[in-house]
């Protein structure tokens, strides 16, 4: 990077790190710490809501799952406005009404102490592992940049953000994530503008559509219904609503951005603009990646996107193998480059004859193309015995390679501030549930108020750690955005069903919910483990596992319900 991407990059995180550090001197009680008093408005809550899901993976694994397997991914937020829907509904008024610091203490009073600490629990596990992810995803830029080892690059991302959640608490993390969001939002449509403005005079932002398009990348909406099939409408509808409705409803790091809004209408209309603008974000974020796409069809891209593992390669006793492939890899691609031309004129004149000739050709050839790559991972695996998957570093490499100095800084600092703003979230929900559903319950019901901030600022820091460790053996995992959501899915569908249980049937006891999800998560790991279906849909079954055998279990093994 140039001094000018230096100094743009460090005065970016110096500003909402500083920012962070002068808003936490307003806490005085765990209210405060933990809720920010419960006196922000809608938009700080939407804001809040939306830099918590945006993570580093968001913009740094997005445009790369696009460039490798278009945009059909969108359709995994088709449930989400139908779930924002449902909790402005029923789950804000019941937890505004009472009144509670995290989303599980409403299940002790509904069921009982080993309920709400299953559930806790489960939530911790969930989240302490994908907040390790989001740690990874920007361990990724200093470690492809810098060449630094990861585990220091884990250290620096994760204890960063440290630096203003552990003082800050919930106060600093919604006022910094207002300030993220603009970053992030200036630095995405900047990429965008700046991708078109890279392609060859003669192929327009509509040209590079239509190519990325006739080449399988703008597959946006499929309703083949398969139980198999990752993402298509009927999963995204159906498993995508139950997860999201798990996410919002259930885990503490978005209900805890929720419940600081200063009333209930100031959450449910947080709630409501999320989950209008999050579609079209996504949506925005994963065309970057096809236009990155498209661009590289008149570019050569990189054999192999991750530069550190190509440099190491290089200076073992595979280089010269892989040279070649490198250079097979280039002559492949500038023999594709007059196919593309051709493709962009047959789509301009409508010549069906020609769009289907080219395209058949196009399609032999990136057969060509991704075999070299297996070659050249083959290699790589040989000389460094490193994960070969590089999804993740496509954008980046872009970023690196061809974006003018200070929009480098510029981007590289949106991701970064993006883990940060999903990753500060995190640490403040790990804390609030450790202290408000462990500790305050069963270790010290009698501390006071100074006491339990200094406790929730050593959990804070504890969490941070435990998340740096998991950082660690984040990069077998495979695409950071994919990986994220398949972690969720264990577990939301589960939690889920167990608070549709509290809120629903009121006839069904403690010990047939507990065991019912006991069950149900067994089920749900059994399922992950043997591939019996898509991910996304493991929020259903799991949601419907613990209805329905609790409702059996209350039948064979009834039980006085708590009044």
């Amino acid at each position: 990077m140039s001094y000018l991407d230096w100094i743009v990059l460090g005065l970016s995180l110096s500003f909402i790190v500083g920012y962070g550090i002068y808003r936490s001197w307003e806490n005085k009680n765990i209210e405060s710490y933990l809720l920010a008093n419960q006196s922000l408005p809608w938009y700080h809550v939407t804001l809040s809501l939306m830099a918590t899901q945006a993570s580093a993976i968001t913009f740094l694994s997005a445009p790369g799952q696009a460039y490798t397997d278009g945009m059909r991914f969108v359709q995994f937020y088709f449930g989400l406005p139908l779930a924002m829907v449902v909790l402005c509904i029923t789950f804000v008024p019941k937890f505004h009404k009472l009144k509670v610091f995290t989303a599980y203490e409403f299940l002790e009073g509904r069921f009982d102490l080993r309920t709400r600490s299953l559930t806790a629990g489960l939530f911790l596990l969930q989240r302490g592992l994908s907040t390790g992810l989001s740690i990874y995803a920007p361990s990724i830029i200093l470690s492809a940049i810098l060449g630094w080892d990861i585990t220091w690059t884990n250290i620096i991302s994760g204890g960063l953000v440290m630096l203003y959640t552990v003082t800050g608490g919930a106060r600093a993390v919604s006022h910094t994530h207002l300030q993220q969001m603009g970053i992030v939002t200036l630095g995405m449509v900047i990429a965008g503008v700046t991708v078109v403005k890279l392609l060859p005079d003669d192929v327009s932002f509509t040209d590079a559509i239509h190519v990325a398009g006739k080449m399988g990348k703008t597959n946006l909406i499929d309703f083949t219904f398969d139980l198999n099939n990752r993402y298509n409408v009927w999963s995204g509808i159906i498993g995508g609503f139950f997860l999201q409705l798990s996410y919002f409803g259930t885990d503490q790091s978005q209900v805890g951005r929720y419940l600081t809004g200063s009333s209930i209408g100031n959450s449910r209309l947080g709630l409501a603009m999320n989950g209008l603008l999050k579609i079209p974000m996504q949506f925005l974020i994963l065309l970057v990646g096809v236009l990155v796409f498209a661009f590289y069809q008149f570019t050569t891209p990189p054999l192999f996107f991750n530069q550190v593992q190509v440099e190491k390669v290089m200076s073992s006793q595979y280089a010269a193998e892989y040279q070649k492939l490198e250079d097979k890899h280039a002559q492949i691609q500038s023999q594709k480059r007059p196919h593309v031309l051709a493709l962009s004129a047959a789509l301009d004149t409508d010549d069906e004859a020609g769009i289907a000739r080219e395209r058949d050709v196009l399609g032999a050839t990136e057969s060509e193309v991704q075999q070299v790559r297996k070659e050249a991972q083959a290699l790589i695996s040989k000389a460094n015995g490193q994960d070969t998957n590089d999804v993740n570093y496509i954008f980046l490499r872009f970023v690196i390679d061809y974006l003018p100095a200070g929009l480098v800084g510029l981007l590289i600092a949106v991701i970064l501030l993006a883990s940060m703003g999903s990753v500060a979230a995190a640490y403040n929900s790990l804390a609030s549930t450790t202290v408000i559903d462990v500790y305050k319950r069963m270790v010290k019901t009698d501390g006071t108020p100074e006491h339990y901030v200094r406790v929730s600022r050593w959990t804070t820091f504890g969490w941070g750690i435990f998340c740096i460790i998991v950082a660690q053996y984040a990069s077998r995992l495979g695409s950071m955005i994919e990986a994220v959501n398949v972690l969720g899915s264990l577990f939301y569908g589960v939690i889920l069903g167990v608070f549709l249980v509290a809120f629903y049937f009121k006839s069904i006891g403690s010990r047939a919910v507990f065991w019912g999800a006991v069950i149900g998560e067994v089920f749900v790991f059994a399922s992950y483990i043997y591939e019996l279906t898509a991910f996304l849909w493991l929020n259903l079954i799991g949601c419907v596992l613990v209805i329905f055998i609790a409702w059996l279990l209350e039948k064979v093994w009834p039980q006085p319900v708590k009044a």
